[in-house]
């Protein structure tokens, strides 16, 4: 019986020490802003949806990994990639010079404007006007348009005054109620708030364009380079356009 129990016991340990099933190991966690739609955003049905969520899984499906994603605060999803929580963030990511100091970013996919979106009965009428009246702009805190519109205030005559939100949505939704008077943010969700909601765009923000890429940890550069061949992929495969048709990013809908 003791044999038997050893035996037994040897058997255990050694299906502990077996490798986990691949489907498994290569299960790889994306971090993603659940309210920032059409890139990334989580349905009504409590699954992760958009351009960048449909992106990264064909992209995954190729390399035969899959990837889990993952909703986070995105004034900490940076940190999140640096200390090994997440593995990927593939969510509308804007490169700077800042986040490029922490992680690495693959080859970009995508450029965007920082537009300017008030209601539609505001007496503010264009972009200038909006910067340098001295009026309260809200953005989404952690974003870089939040560091490139704290960076400007005071430069050429720009004066404002800026209130920061967890979300774009929780912004646009003060701009509504009339807290604050405009808002900034990508043109993507903008239009898309545009095209539901009593607000419009007046114009851009007035400061430098920019490109969206995936952030991965800089202590994986075998990821970085297959999330490289992934987008270069995609980008040659009608996918790419199917989904530009499905979620028309920066466009009205």
């Amino acid at each position: 019986m003791l044999r038997k129990s050893l035996i037994l016991l040897a058997a255990a340990f050694a299906l502990a020490l077996c490798p986990a099933p691949a489907s498994a190991q290569n299960a790889l966690v994306n971090g993603i802003d659940a309210n920032f739609p059409p890139f990334a955003f989580v349905g009504p049905d409590g699954k992760a949806a958009g351009f960048d969520i449909e992106a990264l899984d064909w992209i995954a499906a190729k390399a035969g990994f899959t990837v889990e994603h993952r909703p986070m605060e995105w004034d900490s999803i940076v940190q999140s990639l640096k200390d090994k929580k997440i593995d990927i963030i593939a969510s509308g990511l804007s490169v700077t010079p800042a986040r490029a100091e922490q992680i690495a970013f693959t080859e970009p996919y995508w450029t965007i404007n920082q537009v300017i979106l008030v209601r539609n009965d505001s007496p503010i009428t264009d972009a200038e006007e909006a910067l340098k009246g001295g009026h309260s702009i809200g953005v989404q805190r952690g974003t870089s348009d939040a560091a490139a519109m704290e960076a400007t205030n005071g430069n050429d005559g720009r004066n404002y005054t800026l209130s920061q939100y967890d979300s774009y949505e929780l912004a646009v939704a003060d701009v509504i109620n009339g807290r604050i008077e405009a808002a900034v943010m990508n043109d993507a969700p903008a239009a898309k708030a545009a095209s539901e909601q009593d607000v419009k765009i007046i114009g851009e923000a007035g400061v430098d364009k920019e490109e969206f890429a995936y952030g991965v940890n800089k202590e994986n550069p075998e990821l970085l380079a297959q999330l490289n061949e992934g987008l270069a992929a995609l980008k040659r495969d009608p996918f790419f356009q199917a989904l530009k048709d499905k979620y028309r990013p920066g466009e009205v809908h």
